[in-house]
């Protein structure tokens, strides 16, 4: 690129500073209003809660840090009567450090797979190659820039090591959200 063109983007940056995302804490996400993930199920489906699960103390520190972390940028918030719950689970990345997951399977297992499933962040991704732009673009949150529908968000709660907790955005792991985990 050439310095008049790094010069020009330079100056529209600073003139609309407060324009711009420079952490997650500054990312609205998308307007609920304008769009949020609804889940689908049959009336019939029988809420599932599921049997807890017991951790070492080691792991309930992971489990308290992450929670705090997704409590922390509004991703999830407490809940006190849920219709569903889920357990945690702990897997180990390759750097050593922990991963919390949260254990849709009984939630996936009553909703209907979706012909027409978000796209993968990955295939967005690969979308933008070529581009000479890339104007702002967050794989690292994936899809929790979307809200939950409300009506659903008791639905995809979990349980830490006193409270519950449920999503107020789309959470990995939820069936018809992520390609190839479905």
């Amino acid at each position: 690129m050439c310095q008049e063109l790094e010069d020009k983007i330079a100056d529209v940056i600073l003139e609309n500073m407060n324009a711009f995302a420079w952490s997650s804490a500054d990312m609205p996400g998308i307007d609920p209003d304008f769009l949020c993930h609804g889940l689908t199920m049959g009336e019939r489906v029988k809420p599932m809660v599921q049997r807890r699960r017991k951790f070492n103390e080691d792991e309930r520190l992971v489990i308290r840090e992450e929670t705090q972390k997704l409590l922390v940028v509004g991703h999830i918030r407490e809940i006190k009567y849920p219709e569903w719950l889920a357990n945690v689970e702990l897997v180990k990345k390759a750097n050593g450090k922990w991963r919390m997951c949260v254990d849709f399977t009984d939630l996936n297992k009553a909703c209907p797979k979706d012909s027409y499933p978000l796209p993968s962040i990955d295939s967005l991704l690969d979308n933008t190659s070529g581009c000479r732009f890339l104007s702002f673009l967050d794989t690292f949150s994936g899809y929790n820039q979307t809200h939950m529908h409300p009506e659903d968000e008791n639905k995809i709660a979990f349980m830490a090591e006193v409270i519950s907790y449920c999503y107020k955005v789309i959470p990995f792991g939820l069936k018809n959200v992520e390609d190839g985990k479905l």
